[in-house]
């Protein structure tokens, strides 16, 4: 494990021996075909192997419908020429929200998505020819622990007691277990919210298990007692009859996603996919255990995630520059950190044979992306290469990669966490950097709200 170290390479040559210095399996490719590759997901195709990843702007109007931004950030994505777009968290039920203004599709607001879609499809037309046709994932959530449906307070909804997580997300010895009976009728409002994506013309929904939300922790409720509790059968129980829901419900002809941790840099009984000893050490017996069962039950194409942005080991879901305000610098080069996620999606591709695999990390890599996005297509460690908040910063990344094969290194995010700032002040998120004129404005906002609720409050 290296220090820390700031993006700092001026050509493709000095990131290969850094690669190489720091004994990582990075692996490069200068021929970028394998990015217009068109995929098979499911019975449907993508025009090519890139994709925006889930990023959540936090600012749909209050009933859950698309706002202008919403609509002003997903047809710059459908423009920008990936193949598959994944469609940030939308909830399921209100009280499941992260924010109030958290996207949330219901049979109120049903028509105002489809007309979104049929914007974006047209934009993506338009600037990359009329037979591109991007897969629209719509990712259906429910916030858990971090659940804030209204103004600033938390509501958390928890499946377990957490030591670490509990102070930091407003949970006390008092706040109760989310019962069985709450997650036994959930599993309905996850199909009831698939159907209602079906109908506005989304082509998949994924059932999202990542990042310490609800799902994602049940999956690591070691401690809880129930049916969906201690045992790998049991901890999965709920993850597992969802996607059987929502699979009878939809058919065949639409697509049934999961993007999910592998694994959770946290201290057993507490995390997914980390030795009962060292929290570091990765032990895919239970994630590559999940890999199969999700495709047994009819998934049709997985994104593997890490880590809990809301921690203090941000680095394990996405390498940086700059953490955001008061997160510490971890001991590890980024470098490091995008090998350990790319070893993640190799070995998750492996266990899923042929479903897809959408993977990620690729975003500290900048201008340098396609050469190791390409490698990775090339040799079978993903199917897709995702882009999350390098999608805020430059939305047309694909096209101009596939057009001209390159990026602009002047357009490229830079990884200095105001977008995960502005989230943590409880603001409307975006590039601050590449975007300014839309996003320093609300982050300035932001920052000011925050600090006068934390003087507020002493």
């Amino acid at each position: 494990m290296a220090n820390h170290e700031k993006f700092n390479f001026n050509t493709l040559e000095e990131m290969q021996q850094k690669a190489q210095d720091l004994h990582t399996d990075l692996h490069f490719s200068t021929d970028l075909s394998p990015l217009a590759q068109p995929r098979r997901v499911g019975t449907k195709t993508a025009p090519n192997s890139m994709a925006v990843l889930p990023m959540e702007g936090c600012d749909s109007n209050t009933d859950g419908s698309p706002s202008e931004l919403v609509q002003r950030r997903y047809t710059r994505f459908a423009a920008g020429g990936a193949g598959l777009l994944w469609w940030e968290a939308c909830a399921v039920v209100p009280e499941g929200r992260a924010n109030s203004l958290q996207m949330m599709l219901n049979a109120c607001n049903v028509g105002q998505f489809a007309a979104l879609l049929k914007k974006t499809n047209a934009a993506a037309a338009q600037n990359n020819g009329a037979q591109h046709k991007p897969l629209n994932i719509l990712q259906l959530t429910h916030s858990g622990r971090y659940c804030r449906p209204e103004g600033h307070k938390s509501r958390p909804i928890v499946p377990q007691h957490d030591p670490l997580l509990d102070p930091r997300s407003g949970v006390t010895d008092t706040t109760p277990m989310v019962t069985d009976a709450y997650l036994d009728a959930l599993t309905e409002r996850y199909v009831q919210s698939a159907l209602l994506a079906k109908e506005a013309g989304f082509d998949g929904v994924d059932i999202k298990s990542c990042h310490r939300y609800l799902l994602s922790e049940l999956l690591a409720s070691h401690t809880r007692e129930g049916k969906y509790g201690g045992s790998f059968e049991n901890r999965t129980r709920f993850l597992r009859q969802t996607i059987q829901a929502v699979r009878a419900a939809v058919g065949s002809d639409f697509i049934v996603a999961s993007r999910f941790n592998v694994f959770d840099a946290h201290p057993y009984p507490y995390g997914f996919g980390c030795d009962r000893e060292d929290m570091w050490k990765f032990d895919p017996t239970e994630p590559m255990a999940l890999v199969r069962m999700m495709v047994e039950n009819g998934v049709d194409l997985l994104s593997n995630s890490a880590g809990n942005p809301y921690y203090i080991y941000p680095q394990v879901t996405r390498p940086f520059d700059t953490s955001s305000m008061g997160i510490p610098t971890p001991d590890e080069h980024p470098l490091e950190s995008t090998a350990r996620l790319f070893e993640f999606t190799r070995q998750i591709q492996k266990a899923a044979g042929d479903v897809p695999v959408v993977g990620n990390g690729y975003t500290w890599l900048r201008q340098f992306f396609p050469y190791l996005g390409a490698a990775n297509l090339a040799d079978g460690s993903c199917s897709f290469v995702g882009l999350g908040r390098s999608s805020f910063a430059y939305p047309d990344t694909p096209h101009d990669v596939l057009t001209t094969g390159q990026m602009q290194k002047q357009k490229c995010c830079i990884a200095c966490s105001k977008c995960t700032q502005i989230m943590r002040d409880h603001g409307r998120t975006g590039c601050v950097i590449r975007d300014s004129k839309i996003y320093a404005p609300l982050y300035q906002q932001a920052r000011e709200d925050a600090s006068h609720r934390e003087h507020s409050f002493q």
